[in-house]
């Protein structure tokens, strides 16, 4: 009778700690995002590897006004919420039409009302605008701004054409279609 307490005791020992340590691991877990991030691929078709992918946040509309007021005009933006956004080639392209080498570029904006200048820049790994410089740019080009329907959350896309890829940005009412040439 002994040994069955001297283990029972030995047990209800090991749950205590092995509970004890669950809580303290479980308090590190973050809550969820509320601009959750968002992956998004080009492939040539559905089983090929991909040719273009961009990491990206994606905030919400929240019935605010966005682009002249949440995002204000003449400003560099990160396309997106949180961490800017990368971009990555896994061939060498034409950026608008600008030659830019296969790799990894951070995606930022500067939104206007009629027209956006897109940057890519080499800086990566950053958080918002906070980070940005102008001597870090591998390539500038300029999008027209369309409107259509409004979407609620930040989004991207891509649109095949028959001789080139758009990269289609959309949130609330406001699109940017910017052409990608594959080299």
């Amino acid at each position: 009778m002994n040994t069955f307490r001297k283990q029972l005791s030995i047990l209800f020992l090991f749950t205590l700690v092995f509970f004890a340590a669950t809580e303290v691991h479980a308090q590190d877990f973050k809550d969820l995002d509320k601009s959750p991030h968002d992956i998004v691929y080009y492939r040539a078709n559905k089983i090929s590897p991909p040719i273009i992918k961009v990491l990206y946040g994606r905030p919400q509309k929240h019935n605010r006004e966005i682009f002249g007021k949440l995002i204000p005009y003449g400003k560099v933006w990160r396309v997106g919420a949180n961490e800017a956004t990368e971009i990555r080639f896994y061939q060498d392209v034409l950026f608008g039409n600008k030659p830019v080498k296969k790799g990894t570029y951070t995606l930022y904006a500067i939104p206007e009302e009629k027209e956006w200048t897109l940057i890519l820049s080499s800086n990566l790994d950053t958080w918002g605008t906070y980070e940005y410089d102008k001597k870090f740019d591998a390539a500038r080009t300029t999008a027209k701004v369309s409107k259509a329907e409004p979407i609620e959350a930040f989004s991207i896309a891509f649109k095949d054409k028959s001789k080139h890829i758009e990269i289609i940005l959309g949130w609330d009412t406001t699109r940017v279609k910017l052409p990608i040439i594959l080299q």
